[in-house]
């Protein structure tokens, strides 16, 4: 637990504790999450604290410790993943499991999605237990696999086989929100508050087959280029949902008259193009929170190259906003791919259609207390998390990995992507942040 150099507990460096948990390489599939999750079991039961393994599969285990409270209020979540997605085919500056400090950040997979989270998660409630702090509820701290597949050895096992953890608890801190975005010159902290669901649909379009020899007009081949092509020039409609409009007027009420007119033209269905265009590089993360969407991924068809398919099918990556769920979805894509498509649902994960505001106040004053210059406001993600899973038991998750990021750090282009890094100094205020939060968590 102690530095042999500093003396420091390790909680004081929450970015020395990322560096060790990017050492594990948990790339998903396969996962092999154990080695990462038993690590930080190690920390917490060195601090005296309770800790439980659940695991579908022994190699893939979850961590659940609580840390005692006063029992005035409900437990508190907080959660992460400790599994990152694959670093195959991608250039790095340097590897991506080495965990290197350079430049002022931590460099490598998962440093952002989101072992920089558990980081800070672990560091304040390693905080908590050493200055004795009693939150007035107890708070539950999971560290859950599989987050970047379905869940299914993760948050879906422990909801469907675990539930008795997490009785009681109403509120949870998870990804992905909290951290800055700089738009002109303001700097805003979105907390999600909702999130689209996931809804996978599949496509089929059929036409004459024959040999390969011989010109075809009208096939399956120009039936599936007809309906890429629609996808791509047409929009599904706009939706403005009920965290989307919180999240635009709050912007607004932190800018100055004219930047808060055009801000607003996305809550007016014939004006969000020249808004999002106005939003420049923003309006790209902003113009799939008021529409549902489909992405074309997976194509099938054809066996042979000398035989013209009769039927090709296409996989769509659908995903639904709160309050919407697949039969709008399916319409809205008929709409566009006209009548000679058939559109069929593959799977579908529902969440809940408006989000629990109750803790929203206290996470946007710590932040405001930890950067007086930064303007809180709720967001709905595009992306889909753990968070679906657990609101099935009532839990409502709020996004919140605070990091102050610098002006120019475009969060989504290393999201995922070759040369993933999370500033030291970001994650130290992120584990200042929800130190915060535990402190303050259940005051009056």
């Amino acid at each position: 637990m102690r530095s042999r150099t500093s003396g420091q507990e390790i909680y004081e460096r929450p970015a020395e504790l990322l560096q060790q948990l990017i050492r594990f390489d948990t790339t998903n599939p396969p996962g092999n999450e154990a080695e990462c999750v038993t690590f930080v079991q190690g920390l917490l039961a060195a601090a005296g604290l309770e800790t439980t393994l659940l695991a579908r599969a022994p190699e893939r285990p979850n961590l659940i410790a609580r840390l005692q409270g006063r029992g005035e209020a409900p437990p508190l979540l907080l959660y992460g993943h400790a599994d990152v997605v694959t670093t195959a085919g991608q250039q790095w500056t340097y590897p991506p499991f080495e965990g290197q400090i350079a430049d002022g950040y931590v460099w490598g997979r998962g440093a952002l999605d989101m072992k920089g989270a558990v980081a800070m998660m672990v560091a304040a409630v390693l905080r908590a237990r050493a200055k004795r702090l009693e939150p007035a509820g107890d708070v539950v701290l999971a560290v859950v696999c599989d987050e970047e597949a379905d869940g299914d050895y993760g948050a879906r096992y422990l909801v469907e086989r675990h539930a008795e953890q997490f009785e009681g608890i109403r509120y949870a801190l998870g990804e992905a929100g909290g951290f800055s975005i700089q738009v002109g010159r303001w700097r805003f902290y979105p907390i999600q508050v909702a999130e689209k669901q996931s809804c996978w649909l599949r496509a089929t379009v059929r036409g004459p087959c024959g040999h390969g020899s011989l010109p075809m007009r009208g096939g399956a081949m120009s039936q599936l280029a007809r309906f890429l092509r629609r996808l791509e020039e047409r929009r599904l409609p706009v939706h403005v949902t009920p965290a989307v409009r919180q999240m635009i007027e709050a912007m607004g009420a932190g800018l100055p008259s004219p930047a808060r007119a055009a801000l607003r033209r996305a809550l007016k269905p014939a004006m969000i193009g020249g808004a999002v265009r106005l939003w420049g590089k923003q309006g790209r993360l902003i113009e799939p929170l008021l529409r549902n969407t489909v992405n074309a991924t997976i194509v099938h068809g054809g066996e042979k190259v000398n035989v013209i398919p009769g039927e090709i099918t296409v996989d769509l990556d659908g995903r639904v906003l709160p309050g919407y769920g697949p039969d709008d979805l399916i319409a809205e894509v008929r709409q566009v791919a006209g009548p000679a498509v058939e559109i069929a649902l593959v799977s579908y994960d529902p969440g809940p259609a408006e989000p629990d505001m109750g803790l929203f106040g206290l996470l946007a004053g710590v932040l405001r207390q930890v950067d007086p210059g930064g303007i809180p406001v709720p967001l709905l993600l595009s992306a889909t998390t753990d968070a679906r899973l657990f609101s099935r038991l009532g839990i409502q998750t709020y996004g919140f990995t605070p990091m102050q990021l610098p002006a120019d750090f475009d969060f989504s282009q290393v999201l995922h992507a070759a040369d993933e890094r999370a500033p030291v100094e970001a994650v130290e205020f992120g584990a200042r942040a929800i130190y915060q939060v535990l402190q303050q968590y259940g005051r009056p």
